[in-house]
């Protein structure tokens, strides 16, 4: 009868022992399982390239506008940016929101007003359990009424996932050519222009995944990356010699940048079939997606008359079929509220320094606290930038618009740039591969630690370890029980 309690003891032990490292290995796994967030990327979208073309053809005449820092790509993508978000690598769970808009208008009426007038901003994917929604922010005039409506975060496609295994990814997570189909609140909010059930264009995407799960404090940093040249060291005016330390001599100020996408269509030509090319930044410049940063700024400004005289760090070299052009070491002159933007031009192998290339209006020149700025200055080809660009356009050419930022304190942070994320391809292909998570391909660090199959082996390793001690253990109180009631009853340790 004594096995009976022995028996009984080991079961216990066995049991607690087993609860025990339970315990320990449950909270790691569900920390492997906490979702990582989502800090930095884009996301490229034609939206619908046959709407793209009626709304520039000889029906409608009309256009498009870009709003909140989204870029074109190649000849039909916007590029919309600065993801943010999360992932979780275990279940697969992704959601990130980009930041930018585009506005199509066509349809212009005597007074002014567009018949066709529909805005589509902020983008955001959900995907969860194989299935994905895209979401947008719509604006749009009724193709019948004209009746302007406005909705937030409207479930505009379902995205085609077939074969994609959304578990397991590293960082950058890469999603390359997936399907969209309209759903029904999507084609409400299109306006009634395409049914529910219509093929939209195809999205890509990159999002920037930290290491740290959501809510610890290395997973927030205080500022995104490729936010700018404003913690740059040593770039400000007054520092060299003969100038007492901490000290700035008068008009100086602490950094500067100016911002220029040089003009929108030139850098689709350049991307596009026609130009075949490219661009590449150096010395400093910074790619903002519809704009080049050109930073490290020094100088002086005069807030009182409303001057300033400064030149930045940064190049841009453009290349393609017939087409070799770099603009570099951009210098700005603001005075009685107009500016030229100017820059040393190369060509041919040819350089030309300190050429007038753009005209702008800085009457918007303005000085909060430690801050001078100036967004979107509407600025116009100088004769001098016509003969930079080969005559491809004529002196007084719209081109983009110029944005300064001049921190007058040490302390003053330069307006973010729009967080592009780590992947630098300038466009995706049309024909791109399917649809993939980064880690498939090789792109990012491993992250098998978090997968769940090997969280369920360790449970089994751990399992057989201790039910392996608990049998000897049982094995033993046995032997003994047994030799002191000098009784010969069999026990059943080998089934163990």
């Amino acid at each position: 009868m004594a096995a009976r309690p022995a028996r009984a003891f080991a079961v216990a032990l066995w049991a607690a022992l087993l609860a025990a490292q339970l315990g320990v290995l449950v909270p790691a796994t569900a920390a492997h399982a906490a979702s990582r967030p989502v800090q930095g990327g884009r996301l490229d979208w034609g939206i619908k390239s046959s709407f793209q073309s009626y709304v520039t053809g000889p029906v409608a005449k009309g256009g498009f506008k870009l709003k909140g820092g989204a870029a074109t790509v190649g000849g039909s993508l916007f590029r919309f940016h600065s993801a943010t978000g999360s992932y979780d690598p275990d279940s697969g769970a992704f959601e990130a929101s980009f930041t930018g808009g585009v506005q199509f208008q066509g349809h212009q009426k005597p007074d002014g007003a567009y018949e066709l007038d529909l805005s589509v901003s902020r983008p955001t994917v959900r995907i969860n359990g194989g299935s994905g929604t895209l979401y947008v922010d719509v604006s749009s005039r009724a193709k019948d009424t004209g009746a302007v409506s406005t909705r937030s975060q409207v479930p505009f496609a379902s995205l085609g996932l077939g074969g994609i295994d959304m578990k397991g990814g590293g960082s950058p997570l890469v999603l390359t050519g997936i399907p969209l189909t309209l759903t029904d609140q999507g084609a409400e909010a299109f306006a009634g222009y395409y049914t529910a059930g219509a093929r939209l264009d195809p999205i890509s995407l990159s999002a920037d995944v930290t290491s740290a799960p959501a809510g610890s404090p290395s997973a927030l940093p205080s500022e995104a990356p490729g936010t700018g040249s404003g913690t740059g060291t040593g770039t400000g005016a007054g520092t060299g010699t003969g100038t007492p330390q901490g000290a700035r001599p008068p008009g100086a100020f602490a950094d500067a940048a100016v911002d220029w996408g040089v003009r929108r269509t030139f850098r689709e030509y350049v991307t596009g079939s026609i130009g075949r090319g490219k661009w590449t930044l150096s010395e400093g410049a910074q790619d903002g997606g519809a704009l080049f940063r050109f930073g490290q700024g020094r100088g002086a400004y005069d807030g009182e008359k409303g001057t300033l005289d400064a030149a930045f760090a940064g190049a841009v070299h453009f290349t393609g079929a017939h087409l070799d052009l770099k603009l570099a070491r951009m210098t700005v002159k603001v005075q009685e509220g107009k500016g030229v933007l100017s820059a040393d031009v190369t060509t041919g192998g040819e350089t030309r320094n300190a050429v007038p290339l753009v005209e702008f209006d800085a009457e918007g020149l303005r000085t909060e606290g430690g801050l001078a700025t100036l967004t979107e200055a509407p600025a116009t080809l100088t004769e001098g930038g016509s003969q930079a660009f080969n005559s491809m356009y004529r002196a007084g050419t719209e081109m983009d618009p110029v944005s300064l930022a001049v921190a007058l304190d040490p302390g003053a942070r330069l307006p973010a740039l729009p967080d592009l994320g780590s992947t630098a391809s300038p466009a995706p292909s049309s024909s791109s591969a399917a649809p993939r998570p980064a880690q498939e391909a090789g792109e990012g660090p491993s992250d098998t630690g978090t997968r769940p199959g090997l969280a369920v082996a360790a449970l089994a390793v751990a399992a057989l370890v201790l039910a392996g001690g608990a049998a000897f253990l049982l094995v033993r109180r046995r032997r003994t029980a047994a030799r002191a009631a000098a009784a010969a009853e069999p026990t059943d340790a080998q089934q163990h």
